[in-house]
């Protein structure tokens, strides 16, 4: 968190994230004082994000659904901000290019993209119904929860798939949500190429939050990026 609040109070001007879900990252940068507007396809938990704002009462942060490949909006943006793992949603070729293509519309010029990959994808070890997560839960009453996880790896399509199975336990009663989460195997190389292609000039490759340079052990995954004036 505080590598992204740096460089939102660092660049003069609104920020835009891209898949801010319910708010997570966007929430601690507007109470910094960073201006935020974030984008997310998920109603469900764009809702839970503007009931955390009426909360928090941030007048300086904003969310909307939208689709980051078709970006709606004609201001620009100093900042534009993709945390863990956003872009290797895209599985697709063409939905990368058409983000890429996005961000760079709205980025202000000499502007910054920061974007984080899941580190260490394409080695991701496999396994099946390991347990992940187990404790109390103790708002709403109380209850116990398990999340158990499989990882699947699709080396021809160059995926990496996470099954979930979250149980929820009160007393006898047992709830049970099943979802998946697929990741593009992208490395660090491979996007750095598809930024440069796309427009944008990589001025960093971070391999911890505090700066440290990229290699392929290392447990962070950062590209900066600048659209050129």
């Amino acid at each position: 968190m505080p590598f992204w609040r740096n460089l939102a109070l660092q660049a003069g001007g609104p920020v835009l994230e891209l898949g801010c879900g319910t708010g997570r990252i966007a929430l601690p940068l507007a109470r910094a004082g960073a201006t935020v507007v974030g984008i997310d396809r998920s109603d469900a938990m764009l809702q839970h994000a503007r009931r955390r704002i009426r909360r928090s009462r941030l007048q300086q942060l904003h969310v909307v659904r939208g689709d980051i490949r078709f970006l709606p909006f004609s201001a620009r943006f100093p900042l534009v901000m993709a945390p863990y793992g956003i872009l290797q949603s895209l599985l697709r070729e063409r939905d990368l290019k058409a983000t890429l293509a996005a961000v760079r519309h709205v980025l202000e010029p000499g502007g910054t993209f920061g974007l984080e990959l899941v580190a260490d994808l394409p080695s991701w070890q496999e396994y099946r119904k390991r347990v992940s997560l187990k404790g109390w839960r103790a708002k709403a009453g109380g209850s116990h929860v398990t999340l158990v996880e499989t990882v699947r790896q699709d080396v021809e399509r160059k995926l990496t798939i996470f099954d979930q199975e979250f149980t929820e336990r009160r007393g006898r009663r047992a709830r049970t949500h099943r979802f998946s989460l697929t990741f593009r195997t992208l490395t660090v190389p491979q996007m750095a190429r598809r930024l440069e292609k796309a427009g944008f000039e990589v001025t960093a490759l971070l391999g911890d939050y505090r700066g440290k340079a990229w290699d392929s052990r290392a447990e962070v995954w950062v590209i900066l990026a600048r659209r050129p004036v």
